[in-house]
């Protein structure tokens, strides 16, 4: 049994630190850097696992070197992995610049099945929307929506997500998913179809629309380098926070909090900053730490 199951396709992301800017069609610019890290459903299991809960990732990846330099870097991560091998796994070439980043990538559509994701009995799961049917039943479930899956889904009707605990969307993927003008109009149409809807804002923090009511977190001012995997990050985060027990304003602070401090740096990963080192960002922001045994926090890598 693991805490925290994430049940989206991992890729290896391949970054270009340093850019001052994206290149043109036909133009070549020189990064300062190039790294490698995990990526796609990754991230949220490497997060949850930073912040003390046992974590697996099911997704299925590739019998290639690139497969194995995952499962590796998830096994020194501390992070289960399950699923299947298969003949290719997934990349992104990720260009961070101003603020901001361009992304490509290969998917060659491989998914985890349900039997995959039963298997390692999660207390919870992290799935994007179209992946609902695969949730092991008495498990708490917390959707998501990618850019392509929100284009998919705009303009028809939602599948029901009344049995999820919460859905997690940023504000792009909200208004695809409603037509909606704005970020609290998509909070309030989604709340329709799912108890909870949580829209992540940025730099403006995070609005919760649903059956707790409607609440705004602020957001944490820093300086950006790579927004990549925030999203990710936010939703490993607010899962250790409802893991707690903490109320629904706190659980967005500190989530919040956990995915601003990830986009100081380049990769998602090396941003993922572990338990220690959140609640100490959060006691100097005003929150109470959660957790019940502190001494079972990781000490910072």
């Amino acid at each position: 049994m693991v805490d925290v199951a994430c049940a989206e396709p991992a890729f290896l992301d391949l970054t270009l630190v340093g850019l001052d800017r994206i290149p043109r069609p036909g133009e070549e610019r020189l990064a300062d850097d190039f790294l490698r890290s995990p990526g796609g459903g990754a991230i949220t299991a490497i997060g949850a696992a930073r912040l003390g809960l046992s974590s697996a990732l099911v997704s299925p990846l590739g019998d290639d070197e690139v497969g194995t330099m995952l499962r590796s870097m998830l096994a020194d991560e501390g992070v289960r992995w399950e699923g299947r091998k298969v003949e290719r796994t997934p990349v992104t070439v990720i260009m961070p610049t101003d603020g901001d980043r361009a992304m490509a990538t290969f998917d060659p559509g491989e998914g985890v099945t349900a039997s995959e994701l039963a298997a390692v009995e999660p207390r919870a799961v992290v799935l994007s929307i179209p992946r609902l049917p695969l949730a092991p039943p008495g498990a708490r479930v917390y959707l998501s929506v990618g850019d392509l899956d929100a284009r998919a889904l705009a303009g028809g009707a939602l599948p029901d997500m009344s049995g999820a605990r919460a859905l997690l969307v940023n504000e792009r993927e909200a208004r695809l998913l409603t037509g909606a003008a704005d970020a609290r109009t998509a909070a309030g149409q989604l709340a329709q179809v799912a108890p909870l809807t949580i829209v992540t804002l940025g730099p403006e923090g995070a609005l919760a629309a649903g059956a707790e009511g409607t609440v705004h977190a602020e957001g944490v001012a820093v300086d950006v380098v790579d927004t990549t995997g925030a999203g990710d990050l936010f939703a490993a985060a607010y899962v250790w926070a409802d893991h707690w027990g903490v109320a629904l304003e706190q659980r967005l602070q500190w989530a919040v909090l956990y995915a601003s401090l990830s986009v100081r740096v380049a990769t998602a990963t090396a941003g993922a900053v572990t338990l220690r080192a959140l609640l100490e960002e959060g006691a100097g922001h005003g929150l109470t730490s959660p957790v019940r045994q502190p001494a079972a926090m990781k000490e910072d890598q």
